[in-house]
Order: C-alpha cells, then structure tokens, then sequence
C-alpha cells in the first residue's frame, strides 16, 4: 500500500491542523511535498493561496501573535525549512469552545511538520535554532489596514523565554483581555 504524501491531523482548535508530510530521505538530503491540493480539498481545507512570505530569525526571536481582521482575514499554512522554531497558535473567534486557548508545536526542518490555521487564529514562533527558516502561504493578500496582533505574553502561552527578541510593533499588540474580536466562530467549518 503506497504511502500517503502527507498525514492531516485535527488538534484542539477547530479549524486547525497539524500537517506531517511523508519525507522521502537519502543519501542526498530529504525532499518534502508542503502541499496536496487533492488532500487538501479532500479533507476541507482551503486549496488557493493568494501570496507567499518567508522570514528568516535568530535564536531567541520571537515573532507574533499575528493576524488579519475581516474582511481580510485569512487561513495560513506555516511550516519550518531550517532550523527549529516552537510555533503558537492563538484562538479568537468569538463564540468558539476554545476561544483564548492556544497549542504549541515544535514546527521544523527536519521534522518537516506543518500547521493548518483557521481564519481568526493568531500566529506566532519563537526560535529555537541558531536560525530558522519558515515559510507563510496565505489565503487573503497582505493588507495594512487589517494586518494587527495580541501582545505575546498575554495568552498563557509558555514561551522558552520571557525576554525574547521582539519588533517594536509586537511589542506594542492589545493584551489579550484587552482585545475586543472581530472573528465570528462559525461552527465545524474550517
């Protein structure tokens, strides 16, 4: 029975998925498919990416907790090309079990694991390796006006740091109980 190209697992927020890719290793390296649009489809999960980011960190960079507000929101597919980073992701969909609840994975290079975000879940990571590599593909094209964020101390979430590298504007974010959310749970629907 051949192998399937990748394993998409449900975790404790709705609408999110970890993602574990079938790497093909060898004496050369290893090769990693990061998408499957029949998968994809197959298991209800959005298949049209509208742009693609890379960042680049070092160790003790933490970046997040980010997101995009109606009508720009959109669902994200992160994943880690080098280097290991420790990866959050933050519920904010009003009405939704879990709102304010986050999960945390080890997303990396060598472990090639993914994550699935639904609209309204804050995203971030926290570098672990001397540098890591992760790569964003999103849904909705970047949008200024509605690109925004929960400061990264406020959800519980426990970082490997609490002095980590952070950008003035993460630095800036509304706490968590300060954020009045504008992401409507909308049930089982990815």
């Amino acid at each position: 029975m051949k192998k399937p190209p990748m394993i998409i697992l449900p975790t404790k927020l709705e609408g999110c998925f970890q993602i574990i890719p079938n790497i093909l290793r060898d004496e050369r390296g290893h090769f990693v498919k990061t998408f499957h649009e029949e998968l994809f489809h197959e298991h209800g999960l959005e298949t049209v990416f509208r742009e693609e980011y890379y960042s680049a960190s070092q160790r003790g960079v933490l970046r997040g907790l980010h997101f995009q507000t109606p009508p720009q929101e959109h669902t994200k597919l992160v994943y880690c090309v080098q280097g290991t980073v420790l990866d959050a992701a933050l519920d904010l969909r009003a009405g939704s079990p879990t709102y304010g609840q986050h999960l945390t994975m080890e997303l990396s290079g060598e472990n090639g694991h993914m994550l699935y975000l639904a609209p309204g879940v804050a995203h971030g990571f926290y570098t672990l390796s001397e540098q890591a590599l992760m790569m964003y593909k999103v849904s909705t094209v970047y949008a200024p006006a509605h690109d925004s964020g929960i400061l990264w101390n406020s959800a519980g979430i426990a970082w490997p740091s609490d002095n980590p590298v952070l950008s003035q504007r993460d630095q800036g974010f509304a706490a968590l109980a300060d954020f009045a959310s504008p992401f409507v749970y909308r049930g089982s629907a990815a």
